[in-house]
C-alpha cells in the first residue's frame, strides 16, 4: 500500500532554514500530485506547496513565497520542502500529502494519501 513518511522536522529559530523529506512507496507516483500541507491545534489543514511527479508544475501558498522550495527526486521517490527564513507563524506539524490528478489543488479533502506529520516549530 502506499505509504509517505515525513522526516526532518524540529526546533529552529526564526531566520533559520529546515528541510523536510517525504519518503513515497507502494505505488508508481507518475501522474500524481505531491504536495505539503500543513497544521495547528484549531485551525484546517492548509496547504503550503505542491508538485506534479512527473513535473512542469508547481505551486505554492502566498505566504511562504520565496522562502519555501517543493522539489521532488524520481530516481529515490523523495519529496522535499527546503524552509528558508522560517518565522514563528510557520510553526505547525508538516505533512506530505499526494493526489491522482492532474491539477494541484489546495484542498486538503482532495488528497488520497498522507503521512504522518513531522512538527516544525520555529521560536522567536
Amino acid at each position: 500500500q502506499v505509504q509517505l513518511v515525513e522526516s526532518g522536522g524540529g526546533l529552529v529559530q526564526a531566520g533559520g532554514s529546515l528541510r523536510l523529506s517525504c519518503a513515497a512507496s507502494g505505488r508508481t507516483f507518475t501522474g500524481y500530485i505531491m504536495a505539503w500541507f500543513r497544521q495547528t491545534p484549531g485551525k484546517e489543514r492548509e496547504f503550503v506547496a505542491g508538485i506534479r511527479w512527473s513535473g512542469g508544475y508547481i505551486q505554492y501558498v502566498d505566504s511562504v513565497k520565496g522562502r519555501f522550495t517543493i522539489s521532488r527526486d524520481i530516481a529515490k521517490n523523495m519529496v522535499y520542502l527546503q524552509m528558508n527564513s522560517l518565522k514563528p507563524e510557520d510553526t505547525a506539524v508538516y505533512y506530505c500529502a499526494a493526489d491522482g490528478a492532474l491539477r494541484i489543488s489546495m484542498s486538503w479533502d482532495d488528497y488520497d494519501y498522507w503521512g504522518q506529520g513531522t512538527q516544525v516549530t520555529v521560536s522567536s
